[in-house]
């Protein structure tokens, strides 16, 4: 069995209960306008490219056989339509200003990397998260890493959309422990204007989760000026008093820090006009939910 990841993050605390290790799947269905990690969003590997570190020594244009590199007297232009993300530039690139996001790997070779921290998850009641992307836009892998997990004692955890079929759902909620849960939006048209999906099949397994016993937390990403609106926040308290096993709601303020991804791999980020909420913004939003 084996997936797309981008990496695995160890000693985090902000992904479920107690030390955890995160896994970070590459993939999703969703295209959120303010998403921080675009380079999640697409399946397959991508190359990101850094101008500020590049050194025009012009060794990725000797390697690459695709026309991805060209250089005048001052720039070097880097084609990403051209590229398939052979990584034959990032081997000689010395200044590392390439770099190649995502690689495929083994459900066994995943579970290799969590053991490691296996300690952590003992003394702190943690364990792993599968994140992304989307895990359910990998059902198969992310059950089979969670499937291992849970034959060696480890809580298991999903950070998701819900945005995914009931049979994926099923799939991979029968190796899960707790489900953190985004809702980006409760309007029907907002949501789809922000995220280019319906939201109908989004409550429909939220429903689900709470139908099949599973604990989770509603995260609610708060984006100034798109749905920080009373009437969202109240739909969600709505959905979560009503729901048994809702463990309550997570605040996730807006933030800037991945606007820098978009420049490397060539996209155009649309939020860049968006301030981050202040401490007393954050604090009234949190305690209204």
């Amino acid at each position: 069995m084996k997936g797309n990841i981008i990496k695995i993050s160890r000693f985090c605390t902000d992904d479920g209960p107690g030390i955890r290790t995160v896994v970070f799947l590459k993939g999703c269905l969703l295209n959120c306008i303010w998403c921080h990690n675009p380079e999640s969003q697409r399946n397959e590997p991508e190359i990101m490219y850094d101008s500020k570190k590049c050194v025009n020594c012009k060794r990725c244009y000797k390697v690459c056989n695709k026309g991805c590199h060209a250089f005048d007297e001052h720039t070097h232009a880097f084609h990403s339509e051209k590229c398939c993300a052979c990584g034959e530039c990032i081997t000689v690139c010395q200044a590392k200003a390439i770099e190649v996001v995502g690689k495929k790997v083994s459900a066994n070779e995943v579970l290799e990397e969590i053991e490691k921290d296996s300690i952590f998850y003992q003394t702190s009641n943690g364990g792993v998260t599968i994140s992304g992307g989307e895990p359910l836009y990998q059902p198969e892998f992310t059950s089979g890493i969670l499937k291992l997990c849970k034959e060696k004692g480890i809580h298991t955890a999903i950070e998701t959309s819900g945005f995914a079929s009931e049979q994926a759902l099923k799939k991979v909620l029968k190796y899960c422990d707790l489900v953190l849960f985004d809702i980006k939006e409760t309007n029907v048209e907002n949501h789809k204007k922000f995220t280019g999906v319906s939201l109908a099949p989004i409550i429909k397994n939220l429903e689900l989760i709470n139908e099949q016993g599973i604990e989770f937390v509603v995260r609610l990403p708060i984006i100034p000026g798109l749905n920080d609106r009373k009437e969202h926040f109240d739909k969600v308290k709505s959905l979560a008093k009503n729901m048994q096993f809702c463990k309550g709601i997570e605040v996730m303020p807006y933030h800037s820090l991945g606007m820098y991804k978009y420049e490397l791999l060539q996209r155009e980020y649309l939020c860049s006009d968006i301030s981050e909420p202040d401490n007393e913004t954050f604090t009234k939003w949190k305690s209204f939910l």
